[in-house]
This record gives structure tokens, C-alpha cells and sequence, in this order.
């Protein structure tokens, strides 16, 4: 089993709340851990460089 990380925080995304999604721009897997999504912490795509809250 492999762990999957929040793209801003690097953390674990193992608890409730935390969501994956395509990025709007290029469809890469971006993902968001429940305290990233809560204060907003912004992320940018490894693929295009896409910034987003």
C-alpha cells in the first residue's frame, strides 16, 4: 500500500475530510489534505505550475 501526501504539505492524507482532484489546467492529480483545505494553504502543480488555495 502506498501512502499519498498532500501536494502542499507533503503530509499524509489519511484523515477524514481530505480530498483528490484533476487539476483544472492540465487534469494532473492534485491532492489536499483537511487542514490545508481548512486554512486555505495554497497548492501548485508538479505538472503545469498551476497555483490554486
Amino acid at each position: 500500500m502506498s501512502i499519498r501526501n498532500c501536494t502542499s504539505c507533503n503530509g499524509p492524507m489519511a484523515e477524514k475530510g481530505s480530498v483528490e482532484f484533476g487539476c483544472p489546467a492540465c487534469g494532473a492529480t492534485i491532492r489536499r489534505c483537511y487542514r490545508c483545505r481548512e486554512q486555505s494553504v495554497e497548492y501548485v502543480c508538479q505538472t503545469c505550475g498551476l497555483r490554486g488555495p
